[in-house]
């Protein structure tokens, strides 16, 4: 795999200083997409992941907890899912102060005013994408880059985009640094800060799309990015209310597109999403609802 960085530059004092330092060992095993821990005994997937992936005895204990609890809320579906999100050390993408509390079922400040997704959320949300190994993927709102670690265990192709300048900064960083250390999965993530509401167009168009950030329309550049079969799972609704889509783009027999939407907790749940901020002259200013 090759790693493309379109944004990358000097961390800041303060976000190096918010981030865990676990001091964990490389991953002593190399990737590969066959790789994956005993999804069914919690004692062999912690000997499995010491072994295979150097990590901390504790903090598996915790992820294998979270583990038991999406699986048996329907977060995950398929062993494929079960097999990223156990891969992913999510005590790596939040803040030293609650690298502690990375497997509640919470969601956590990343500070810049955003947060890390809850893990239910973020399993259900992967899990209705249902990602293939292949498929192209767009995430806008890289926040932690928790969401795009998750992908990057499904497929070899993951395009993100953060609004936030130093928050796109301090999370290509945790990438490199993770990348050093033998998560060689994560080259598959390339970075960008813009406005997402526009997508990426250089590099359409998009197999899947997730949004993390709520907002009160479907953003028309984003269905415009996403192939004919396409699946975009985003936020919709009102300030802090939003609805959880599952938007499809379906083309006829006689060549006219439609575009499909449903509620992924079939409209039992209402989910508050940070706002889906723009940018004007190169300042965040304001959010995108209203805009069509």
């Amino acid at each position: 795999m090759r790693r493309r960085e379109f944004f990358f530059g000097s961390l800041t004092a303060f976000a190096t200083a918010s981030l865990p330092r676990l001091g964990f060992a490389n991953v002593p095993s190399p990737y590969r997409w066959q790789l994956s821990p005993p999804l069914n005994d919690r004692e062999a997937y912690i000997e499995w992941m010491v072994a295979n992936r150097g990590e901390d005895p504790k903090f598996l204990a915790l992820h294998w907890s979270r583990y038991e609890a999406v699986v048996q809320a329907n977060d995950v579906w398929d062993e494929r899912m079960k097999r990223a999100f156990l891969l992913v050390p999510r005590e790596e993408f939040v803040l030293a102060r609650n690298s502690e509390r990375a497997y509640d079922h919470a969601y956590l400040d990343i500070g810049y005013g955003v947060t890390i997704s809850g893990p239910h959320i973020v399993s259900r949300m992967t899990s209705t994408l249902n990602v293939q190994l292949g498929d192209k993927v767009l995430e806008v709102g890289t926040g932690s880059g928790y969401q795009s670690a998750y992908l990057a265990n499904l497929t070899d192709k993951v395009f993100t985009i953060e609004i936030i300048k130093a928050l796109a900064e301090r999370t290509r960083g945790v990438y490199e640094g993770l990348i050093a250390r033998g998560y060689t999965e994560y080259e598959a993530i390339s970075t960008k800060s813009a406005d997402g509401y526009y997508g990426w167009e250089e590099v359409a168009p998009f197999d899947k799309i997730v949004v993390t950030c709520g907002i009160d329309h479907i953003p028309p550049p984003l269905l415009q990015q996403l192939t004919v079969g396409g699946v975009m799972v985003i936020p919709v609704g009102p300030p802090g209310a939003q609805r959880v889509l599952k938007v499809m783009k379906e083309q006829g027999p006689d060549g006219a597109l439609t575009v499909a939407r449903s509620d992924i907790y079939n409209g039992r749940r209402v989910v508050p999403f940070v706002p889906f901020t723009k940018l004007e002259g190169g300042a965040i200013r304001g959010t995108h609802n209203g805009q069509r």
